[in-house]
């Protein structure tokens, strides 16, 4: 009897955390400069399926924003550029770096009575805002935990490795 009490606490449990993964797909050689200006763009919004998610682009811009606003006080979100074209507006007397987080994956259920896990997505891109080199890129996935009890969404995934990332980074 014992044995079958530990046995369900121990599920319940695991299923009480969301879970993170990342994929570094280029290793930064230095490190960011604090207070250097940070320029962001504001993804495309997520997808899955025929599903829209409404400004998932945008809290998804916000969340990276907030993390970067812990290492430089001059940090904008754009809404009117996309890709490496953002380079080219950006004003490097003012900006160092230009950040472009997309959406890979961004998948919202019902999980607290389907059992199917939130999952999300996300590819950031660091480079260096005067002569448009990569300085950093990784893929950070996420999947919410089994036990919800409701409320919980695919955004609520985003600050916890965004933090982690952006800080490995200064």
């Amino acid at each position: 009897m014992k044995n079958l009490l530990v046995i369900l606490v121990g599920l319940l449990l695991s299923g009480c955390a969301a879970t993170y993964q990342q994929q570094v797909l280029k290793e930064t050689t230095s490190k960011l400069e604090r207070g250097k200006g940070v320029f962001i763009a504001t993804p495309k919004n997520g997808w899955y399926g025929k599903t829209e998610y409404k400004m998932s682009g945008t809290m998804t811009a916000n969340t990276v924003k907030a993390a970067f606003s812990r290492f430089s006080n001059n940090i904008y979100v754009t809404e009117e550029c996309l890709g490496l074209d953002c380079l080219k507006k950006i004003p490097t007397g003012k900006y160092g770096y230009y950040v472009e987080p997309n959406i890979l994956h961004w998948e919202d259920r019902a999980t607290e009575w389907s059992g199917i896990p939130d999952r999300i997505e996300i590819k950031i891109s660091v480079y260096d805002a005067l002569t448009g080199a990569e300085l950093a890129s990784s893929i950070i996935a996420g999947k919410s935990k089994w036990g919800t009890f409701g409320g919980d969404h695919p955004q609520d995934l985003l600050p916890e490795p965004i933090n982690k990332y952006v800080e490995s980074l200064y």
